[in-house]
């Protein structure tokens, strides 16, 4: 009889954990899918960040993303719920995707207790979700201690972004006609963040210049309670590089990385996009 191990970790593609992270730390990534026309990829496994953005961009027909099908999650549990006692699972947003819910309806179907937990968000805050429960079950606290703490993140995670794509996000239904049609005509620049799990319209602005100084004050506001954040771009790696020196310089105190938006994310909001994203302490 083999001995069962303590934690299993499960997420989705859009976590954005690095693949060394994911292999050394018992962690099952569900990907989903971006369907360029009749050709389908699964994100993180088919098509990486970096080999979806030209695709985007040369693609005359724009892609649709897909959740996994509950079928993988069941697999999954069956298989997790003979190797570990417990199970941790954190995903995107489930106003935006259905992943959340096909993992809670797989978990009973196992009759297999699975601690799912619905990040409200994606990108980097969720990645974070995962390495902050990771990093207090190697400190040794318990599997309830754990929980309870992840359980409070949602609520403390922040992304703004200033899409690369109107049309995209509108397209994905993510925003309204009525937006998109303003936001083209006066040529603006909209400020988008995650609140309760959705994408809601933050603020609107004239020029490219002013949208980072309107991002970096935001940042600004709430720089008191952040340890680390992220600068989260859709493929402009050089841009979000050079706000990570800048921001770096500005707050010493914060720590600071950059974060490529993943292929399913990345298909609603476009090439070009580029935001903060923390967990507030």
């Amino acid at each position: 009889m083999t001995t069962q191990k303590d934690i299993a970790w499960i997420t989705d593609s859009t976590a954005s954990l690095s693949d060394d992270f994911i292999r050394n730390n018992n962690i099952y990534v569900v990907p989903l899918s971006i369907i360029f026309g009749e050709e389908s990829y699964l994100e993180g496994v088919d098509i990486t960040a970096e080999d979806f953005y030209p695709k985007l961009a040369a693609s005359k027909v724009l892609p649709k993303t897909s959740q996994p099908a509950i079928g993988e999650f069941v697999e999954l549990y069956q298989k997790l719920k003979a190797e570990y006692k417990h199970a941790i699972a954190i995903h995107a947003s489930s106003a935006l995707t259905g992943t959340y819910q096909s993992s809670v309806a797989a978990s009973s179907m196992v009759d297999y207790k699975v601690e799912v937990i619905d990040s409200k968000i994606g990108s980097y805050p969720l990645g974070r979700m995962i390495e902050k429960g990771i990093e207090m079950q190697k400190a040794g606290k318990s599997y309830e201690e754990i929980v309870s703490l992840l359980r409070t993140l949602p609520d403390k995670a922040n992304l703004y972004m200033a899409p690369g794509s109107l049309e995209q996000l509108h397209k994905g239904g993510r925003l309204s006609t009525t937006q998109v049609i303003i936001g083209s005509l006066i040529k603006l620049k909209l400020i988008v963040r995650f609140e309760d799990g959705k994408v809601v319209l933050f603020d609107k602005i004239r020029t490219e210049k002013k949208v980072k100084e309107r991002l970096f004050q935001i940042l600004e506001e709430a720089s008191s309670n952040i340890k680390e954040a992220s600068v989260i771009h859709g493929n402009v790696g050089s841009i979000a590089e050079e706000w990570r020196e800048e921001l770096q310089q500005r707050f010493p105190q914060i720590s600071f990385s950059t974060t490529i938006f993943s292929p399913v994310p990345g298909t609603h909001t476009g090439q070009g996009t580029i935001g903060l994203a923390w967990i507030s302490e």
